[in-house]
């Protein structure tokens, strides 16, 4: 029986374009709008997950917490090796980025199906260091820190930051830029995920 292979993502044309290159692969590929019912009917399948949202993560909670537990091959943006740490310990079995090429794709299709792990070389080594449980250096971000992070997760701007704080707006870039190196975070999306991670937001 061929194993079929389900393409989640936001944007049709990621979406479209992954179906392509895996059907001329020579594999079964769906685009269910309901992976998780699609899942439930379908006992042999792997699972292509685009993970950028809070419904997206919990996408994947809930399909590895699922009695027939599909493999999943995780899909995020490059430079968040913290996504993929977190990918990998909310029960996706490999990571790729979304840059990714057809061949890349298809060695980590073809990998996962073979009971194999695929993880790009930064995800590996922050698993292997312990990272994204929380960073030690997190013990140095002060509690106004903190708040920047809660006030930005809620949908302040920096500008809004600056002005509640005393500071120029250039200047709160740069002290932005601090916290995030602090949290061994490359940008903001990344260091939000961190302090959530550590229960801070």
């Amino acid at each position: 029986m061929a194993v079929e292979v389900a393409v989640v993502d936001p944007l049709p044309i990621f979406r479209h374009g992954a179906a392509g290159i895996l059907t001329e692969a020579g594999h079964v590929v769906r685009t269910p709008r309901d992976v998780l019912t699609w899942a439930r009917r379908t006992p042999e399948a792997l699972i292509l997950l685009t993970v950028l949202s809070d419904t997206d993560w919990t996408v994947l909670g809930r399909l590895t917490d699922e009695p027939i537990r599909h493999p999943v091959i995780a899909v995020v943006d490059a430079g968040m090796e913290t996504l993929g740490v977190r990918a990998v310990r909310s029960g996706a079995r490999s990571v790729i980025l979304r840059q990714s090429g057809a061949a890349a794709l298809i060695r980590a299709v073809v990998a996962t199906l073979d009971g194999q792990s695929v993880l790009p070389a930064s995800v590996t080594a922050a698993l292997a260091a312990g990272r994204a449980a929380g960073p030690a250096s997190a013990a140095a971000v002060t509690e106004q820190q903190i708040s920047w992070l809660r006030a930005l997760a809620a949908g302040s701007t920096v500008a809004d930051l600056a002005g509640r704080s005393g500071y120029s707006e250039r200047a709160m870039f740069r002290l932005l830029r601090g916290v995030y190196r602090e949290l061994q975070a490359g940008s903001r999306v990344e260091a939000l995920i961190r302090a959530k991670e550590l229960g801070w937001l």
